[in-house]
């Protein structure tokens, strides 16, 4: 019997898959866990459609995470903070930090733990920072430390 698996089976296969089975394991385990369906012709049509309807989303995010990527990359991110000599910081800038800047500069949702800072920014100046806006969409953008009274 050909069954479609709904979820990971160990030694069987993936979500997802199509696999011959006997037919009382199908019927006595699979079945009743509700781990696969009988691969008939309306259930194969189902599950094509459900790749093609996940592939679609997939697309969408990656273009919209793509797009916000390169409108990180066109202009640095301005961050103002309190200086002291020498254009150290008072305090130091956080992921939270520039996740609140590009909150309000960007439409694309942005999350503190996705931006990549290897220690906070102690510095004025200009900072490389990575951000991982989607699993497959790494962005590298500029982080301008400028002086001058903190906004509150």
């Amino acid at each position: 019997m050909q069954v479609i698996l709904l979820e990971d089976v160990k030694a069987l296969g993936k979500r997802g898959t199509v696999v011959k089975v006997n037919d009382g394991y199908a019927r006595n385990f699979l079945f009743p866990k509700k781990l696969a369906l009988e691969a008939t012709e309306g259930n194969l049509r189902n599950l094509a459609h459900q790749d093609k309807t996940a592939r679609t989303k997939h697309d969408r995010e990656v273009a919209v995470a793509s797009e916000a990527a390169e409108a990180l990359k066109a202009r640095p991110v301005r961050v103002v903070a309190k200086t002291g000599d020498k254009g150290k910081l008072y305090g130091a800038i956080t992921s939270q930090d520039i996740a609140n800047v590009l909150a309000q500069a960007t439409t694309y949702p942005i999350d503190k733990r996705r931006i990549e800072l290897k220690q906070p920014i102690k510095q004025v100046g200009i900072h490389k920072v990575r951000i991982k806006l989607h699993p497959e969409v790494v962005a590298e953008f500029e982080v301008e430390v400028v002086g001058g009274e903190a906004l509150g």
